[in-house]
């Protein structure tokens, strides 16, 4: 009982972390103006805040032990709720850098939290519907900047608002701290058994695929991450949308990826893990060539979520496949390296584009998306050929 109803909070705490995620490439068409700066100056704050998330996930493991993860969560959570009212309060472009530390802090902290916790307590079956949840946060976010921005309201209205739903969050977790510690006996035996598990770092880079695993996560989320940031500033300044209009755009993306997601814990009881990244890469290259073609604005639309669609299974897809890619000895040490080496592609890609866009215009987007979508299907081949051959042997 107490495992079942921690599992919903845990799934509204999911939906959260994704309510921030898409609520910075949602409104900043209409952001920079108010600023004063120029449009490829939200790479900075989305830099700024995957910086924050690495740092706080490679610091939260040693966090969650000492403190347990509801207490984690609760005080990230806490952050990331207080980061949000700055947003809604800022007038100047220094202030967002600010009060972008602390939203990357908390949110690396929630995620490596829960999704520790999830894979202690829980089965396999439900980290799948954790990430589903995320993306219903990140589609939701852009629903609610866009219902403002329609009638008129200015940004930090709408930031105001999931500012509130956070805290509303905080107070949950705050009644709910009592059950998390009636569990975390049993976080602190999994911890002393993942103690003798450890990998030196450098040992795991010569695990052959090792680095071609790394290479696949850090493609994967530049293209989720640029998509997220940058695809309604690319309707904006590509195709004439209005900003209110462009704003509903993202969502259409996360809105690919919560669809996918949800379905693809039905149709992985049929497709093994490489079908589905498989399957994954054919969407998005539609995607992408449905993008350099748009016939119509509802041709446009369709290739947000075909991208979204493909994005979906990807991820959780190339997780679930760590044990059988290098075994259970190592799959604990290089999950972590594999997160790290995700969150630099969300840290640094977008801002590398921003800055191109800048210069060569944003029409570049899904030229610069298929390139990087090219190199993961190569370093992902690359990688089930080793694997294969390590097994027949």
């Amino acid at each position: 009982m107490v495992l079942t109803v921690l599992l919903i909070i845990i799934y509204l705490a999911f939906i959260s972390l994704g309510l921030p995620d898409s609520l910075l490439g949602s409104a900043w068409p209409s952001m920079y103006p108010i600023m004063g700066v120029p449009i490829s100056y939200a790479g900075f704050v989305s830099m700024i805040i995957a910086g924050g998330t690495i740092v706080s996930s490679l610091l939260s493991d040693k966090m969650i032990k000492k403190y347990g993860s509801g207490l984690v969560t609760t005080i990230s959570v806490s952050m990331t709720a207080l980061a949000l009212l700055g947003f809604s309060l800022s007038n100047e472009f220094y202030q967002l850098i600010l009060y972008a530390i602390p939203l990357g802090l908390g949110a690396g902290s929630v995620d490596t939290a829960l999704n520790n916790f999830v894979a202690i307590n829980y089965k396999a079956k439900h980290m799948n519907w954790l990430h589903s949840f995320w993306g219903v946060g990140a589609m939701t976010g852009p629903i609610i900047m866009g219902y403002y921005l329609e009638r008129g309201f200015i940004f930090q209205i709408g930031y105001r608002t999931v500012a509130i739903i956070q805290f509303s969050l905080v107070l949950l977790l705050i009644i709910s701290l009592p059950l998390w510690k009636m569990v975390k006996s049993v976080e602190k035996k999994d911890h002393k058994k993942q103690k003798n598990q450890i990998v030196n770092i450098r040992k795991l880079l010569h695990l052959k695929g090792a680095k071609q695993a790394l290479i696949a996560f850090f493609c994967y989320c530049s293209i989720e991450a640029t998509m997220g940031l940058w695809g309604s500033s690319f309707v904006v300044m590509n195709h004439g949308i209005s900003s209110e209009e462009a704003a509903k755009w993202t969502t259409l993306f996360f809105l690919g990826i919560t669809i996918g997601r949800f379905l693809s814990g039905f149709v992985t009881l049929k497709f093994n893990n490489r079908q589905m990244v498989h399957f994954g890469i054919v969407l998005i290259s539609i995607g992408i060539i449905m993008m350099i073609i748009p016939i119509t604005q509802f041709f446009m639309l369709i290739s947000f979520i075909m991208i979204g669609l493909g994005c979906a299974p990807i991820f959780p897809s190339l997780l679930h496949q760590t044990p059988d890619n290098f075994g259970i000895k190592y799959s604990q040490s290089l999950m972590g390296v594999q997160m790290a080496s995700a969150y630099v592609g969300t840290t640094f890609v977008p801002p590398i584009f921003g800055l191109l866009a800048s210069l060569l215009g944003y029409r570049i987007m899904p030229f610069f998306i298929g390139i990087i979508l090219l190199l993961m299907i190569i370093m992902v081949t690359t990688l089930n050929k080793r694997v294969d051959n390590i097994n027949l042997v």
